[in-house]
């Protein structure tokens, strides 16, 4: 047991007698030669496509809420309960390249 732990232990101790023994290499985030600006067109279509969804969904949150109002009381309530997700996804679009940011500093 000891010889196994001699070698484990000699196998992971650095050489040159510093921290954990192995580098490794943390290079900051460059995009390839020529894809910046075709990478932020399509980003910013994403965007956008989240923009169009996100009033499509409270286009038809409302009108669930509209239709539901008269005898189906639980299309209303369904209505209703899809808003907070309509606007947690426009949250969270809105905040992404942030929240990303915060990985990578």
């Amino acid at each position: 047991m000891s010889v196994l732990r001699s070698f484990v232990m000699a196998v992971l101790s650095p050489l040159d007698g510093e921290g954990s023994g192995v580098k490794v290499p943390d290079p900051p985030p460059v995009p390839p030669p020529g894809l910046d600006q075709k990478m932020e067109t399509l980003l910013s279509w994403g965007k956008w496509g989240v923009l169009v969804c996100g009033v499509a969904g409270l286009f038809i949150c409302a009108g669930q809420m509209a239709i539901g109002r008269k005898n189906r009381s639980t299309f209303a309530a369904d209505g209703a309960t899809g808003i907070p997700w309509v606007l947690g996804g426009l949250s969270l679009a809105a905040t992404a390249a942030p929240i990303v940011g915060v990985f990578f500093k």
